[in-house]
């Protein structure tokens, strides 16, 4: 992908949803051309010349100090993981550092993945694609396909009809899906694969294509999800989410239910469903 044009992409977005009204500016007049905040209004907020900003977002400057990438941080106002994006972007890796196309799951975290018991968990990679899961993920998130298929969480979520009904809640579902991607998009900009995924569903799902092009970002953190599962009903689990190979960006989920719950109930019965019969 190209850093540069995703640097500038990332910038106008973030500029276009704050006002200068929330910005603490004063307007001069009410007829304005861009909906948020103009280059050199950013340029003052954060203390940097309107021509270095202009070539910054044109990919002209690749090298921007941390303390202007802070005051353009603080300017915006970026949460954390927008500021990691940020300097992710103006700094691109060296050419060479690229994610392993072949993702392989470490021998522990295989065991930790089978000690989960009723608890539905999975391994997932860079791309979100599953590397590995046991019987519980694969009976919750995924029964209509077979057990040994490693699919692509974010083609499940905007390509498979199956999945959009299985998430109670579809759109916040794809939301942190596109802002996981654009993210991993950032760190690793180098890899194939991962810009071949993005153009597949940007063809394929108009509704990935429309939030891609907001540029949301978000690290994968532990929330509360509520499913339409077609066997068991609604449940709402807890799912928590643990880093387990930084540098690959795997990352394993674990879905747990309240003690005592339907939920909890839920599970049990898809356990039972998990195991092929004898």
């Amino acid at each position: 992908m190209d850093t540069s044009a995703e640097l500038g992409s990332f910038l106008r977005t973030r500029r276009d949803r704050l006002t200068p009204e929330e910005a603490g500016l004063d307007q001069y007049g009410s007829r304005r051309r861009v909906p948020g905040l103009r280059r050199e209004e950013l340029a003052q907020l954060a203390g940097v010349s309107v021509a270095y900003y202009t070539r910054l977002e044109q990919g002209q400057s690749l090298n921007a100090s941390d303390a202007v990438l802070a005051a353009i941080g603080r300017a915006l106002r970026l949460d954390e993981d927008e500021r990691t994006h940020l300097r992710g972007l103006a700094r691109p890796p060296r050419k060479g550092r690229r994610r392993p196309r072949q993702e392989r799951v470490r021998p522990a975290t295989m065991t930790i993945l089978n000690t989960m018991g009723y608890n539905p968990a999975l391994v997932l990679g860079g791309r979100a694609d599953v590397l590995a899961w046991n019987r519980p993920a694969h009976a919750l998130l995924a029964a209509h396909l077979d057990y040994d298929d490693r699919p692509n969480m974010a083609r499940l979520v905007f390509l498979e009809p199956h999945t959009r009904d299985l998430y109670a809640d579809w759109p916040a579902k794809a939301r942190a899906t596109v802002a996981y991607l654009r993210q991993a998009a950032g760190r690793w900009p180098d890899d194939p694969d991962l810009a071949a995924l993005v153009g597949e569903l940007t063809m394929n799902s108009t509704e990935f294509a429309a939030l891609w092009a907001r540029h949301p970002v978000r690290q994968c953190r532990s929330e509360t999800v509520t499913f339409r599962h077609p066997l068991v009903g609604e449940l709402t689990l807890a799912e928590e989410v643990f880093q387990v190979q930084e540098d690959a960006g795997q990352r394993l989920a674990v879905f747990a239910a309240e003690p005592g719950s339907p939920a909890e109930s839920a599970l049990r019965l898809l356990r039972v469903s998990a195991w092929p019969k004898p």
